[in-house]
């Protein structure tokens, strides 16, 4: 183990190695991966390319392969919480439900059953039981915090990753930004000792994104959302950050409701626009929040994306910007 004298040297470089392994293992290795996808067969098509374009599918799982090795060889010269271990645990259950819902259709409501107990292990190790509001403080909810908060909030924000999709790069690029908010206000705080595992996750999403951003190389597949979802909602209660963690998911909730309404109201089903000759999109309607741009403006998969990037971002800044653990 590493003795440093200087808790701020020591918080710097956990974070730093965590964050950088992961991240140059993933580039380095992501060809593999899609290499060894490609020759399996294991592909999904790309619906907004003009031309029948096929493209390596499940590739969320290289993110929690490599965030798990490298956080276990960083073991050998760091001393982490007991935290990581379970957090990590749970991230892995997450993402194995991820892997069984790519292979067969378990079913929605037994998934999210089940999901929700995998939650579970996390309640003894959620630090912060307060909730936290403007002007009025610390409100303590215990018992409350742990049973019904702790595995709600990581279920949910696993799901809305989930749905907040469909472009090259949305999912992935949409969460590393709320990542690294959450990984950044925890440094802001001083507290980071039980994130160290969230971090190595955000590491590898990061090399991950550089081959899944415009034009994609690979997707992720439900293994990749449902792995990075838990770790977005496994940092939130761990650090109690859940009026910030709310702001920084604004798009994400907004467009849930607009799905919510959209099923409400049963318009026609649709999942998929397609591309124009100009290489502008053509969706059906507004009713989800990627689609709001380009169903009133000829925009590219590019440009819409990159909108949704700026739109999280500002919403993340406001979130950081949150005293404390608010």
């Amino acid at each position: 183990m590493l003795e440093i004298a200087s808790p701020f040297t020591l918080m710097t470089l956990v974070l730093a190695s965590n964050f950088l392994i992961p991240f140059l293992v993933t580039f380095i290795s992501m060809p593999y991966f899609i290499k060894k996808l490609t020759e399996k067969g294991i592909l999904a098509r790309d619906y907004y390319k003009r031309e029948m374009t096929m493209i390596p599918d499940r590739g969320g799982i290289a993110i929690l392969l490599v965030a798990m090795v490298c956080f276990s060889l960083n073991t050998l010269f760091f001393k982490f919480s007991t935290t990581n271990y379970v957090a990590l645990i749970v991230i892995a259950m997450f993402g194995l439900f991820g892997i069984l819902d790519d292979m067969i259709d378990i079913g929605r409501v037994t998934k999210l059953l089940l999901m929700y107990y995998c939650s579970y292990p996390l309640i003894q190790y959620a630090t912060h039981t307060a909730f936290t509001l403007p002007s009025v403080g610390n409100i303590e909810l215990g018992i409350l915090y742990l049973q019904f908060i702790v595995p709600t909030y990581v279920l949910v924000a696993s799901n809305l990753v989930n749905m907040h999709s469909g472009f090259n790069g949305l999912a992935s690029g949409l969460s590393v930004i709320v990542l690294i908010s959450l990984i950044v206000k925890s440094f802001l705080i001083g507290d980071i000792e039980n994130i160290i595992a969230v971090v190595s996750i955000t590491g590898a999403a990061l090399g991950y994104f550089m081959f899944d951003k415009y034009p994609s190389k690979i997707f992720w597949g439900n293994v990749g959302s449902l792995t990075i979802g838990a770790a977005i909602g496994i940092i939130i209660v761990i650090q109690g950050f859940i009026i910030s963690g709310f702001i920084m998911f604004i798009p994400h909730t907004i467009n849930f409701l607009m799905y919510a309404y959209w099923r409400a109201m049963k318009f026609p089903v649709a999942k998929f626009g397609k591309e124009r000759e100009d290489r502008t999109l053509e969706v059906p309607n507004p009713l989800t929040l990627k689609w709001v741009l380009p169903y009133y403006y000829r925009v590219t998969e590019k440009q819409a994306t990159w909108a949704m990037y700026a739109v999280t971002i500002f919403f993340c800044a406001l979130g950081v910007m949150l005293p404390g653990r608010m």
